[in-house]
């Protein structure tokens, strides 16, 4: 036993030299190899969580300007409308319009050649009546 006690000391002492010169310096470094990777990890999910809200964001500014667009076109859309539609009661005002004095001026024409008729038809009774007269007058002679 008493051979083994140097050995024992020697070890305890290695152990402590080790501890002091190897395990503990190397655990400080996986610790701040560990604490560096999680905080990297840490920075990362952080980053990657402000990356969707960016994004949220924006597509809530897209959707927005989108209806916005949609709101302009349909506008749009509805004023062109609602000027063809005057547009085509202006044309429709004026054509009836148009047709109503053509009807009038059509009206007065027959009347009016309603009454030359009347005259001519007259003047030519007449005529047809002195040629058949003049005709009995002359063929009795």
């Amino acid at each position: 036993m008493q051979k083994a006690v140097p050995t024992i000391i020697i070890l305890i002492l290695l152990f402590w030299y080790f501890r002091a010169m190897l395990f503990n310096p190397l655990g400080r470094i996986l610790k701040e190899r560990e604490e560096l990777t999680e905080g990297a990890r840490r920075a990362a999910e952080k980053s990657l969580k402000l990356a969707e809200a960016k994004q949220e964001e924006f597509e809530q500014k897209f959707a927005v300007a989108r209806a916005e667009v949609y709101k302009f076109q349909e506008d749009t859309r509805r004023k062109w409308l609602e000027e063809q539609a005057g547009q085509i009661a202006e044309v429709k005002t004026r054509s009836e319009a148009a047709v109503r004095k053509a009807k009038d001026e059509i009206a007065a024409e027959a009347v009016q050649a309603r009454g030359n008729l009347t005259e001519s038809s007259a003047g030519l009774a007449q005529e047809i009546v002195a040629m058949i007269l003049d005709r009995r007058v002359g063929g009795a002679k």
